[in-house]
């Protein structure tokens, strides 16, 4: 931050980016600040069109490319139950977890609680791998959708 200037208000869209070794530019800002105002996930293309309808002049191609370096500083996630298109979601739990995705509504819900390791590292070590990691998304639907298809 430059001299001079007050430092972003905790839990701001710049504090978040500069956490993470993002240099908080006025496209990212506004990327991740409507990122906080979705409570599950987005597709680029839909990100895109909230921030033109807010008024933002910025192109798609600056939409997937913020998208790509906030993915790999780690303050998004990818989900894939959206065919054809990842979905993002504003990732501020740095601790390792997986995702329940409702195909129906995108509804997201973090599982904090990964009791995998064990059993990956013995499941890799049979194949001669070693595991270095692993991303787990269950795709479904919500109570709510579950109970409306049963309808």
């Amino acid at each position: 931050m430059a001299q001079g200037q007050p430092d972003p208000p905790p839990g701001s869209p710049a504090q978040l980016l500069e956490r993470r070794g993002l240099r908080p530019t006025p496209q990212r800002v506004g990327i991740v600040a409507e990122l906080m105002r979705e409570p599950d996930d987005v597709t680029a293309q839909e990100l895109h069109q909230r921030l033109r309808a807010g008024g933002a002049r910025i192109g798609l191609a600056t939409v997937y490319r913020t998208l790509t370096a906030l993915r790999e500083h780690g303050v998004v996630d990818t989900l894939s139950h959206h065919p054809g298109e990842l979905c993002y979601r504003l990732c501020t739990d740095e601790e390792h977890h997986h995702h329940l995705v409702c195909t129906s509504c995108h509804r997201v819900v973090e599982l904090h609680d990964c009791a995998l390791e064990q059993w990956l590292a013995g499941e890799a070590a049979k194949h001669g791998f070693v595991a270095t990691g692993h991303r787990l998304e269950v795709s479904g639907l919500c109570p709510e959708c579950s109970t409306r298809a049963q309808s």
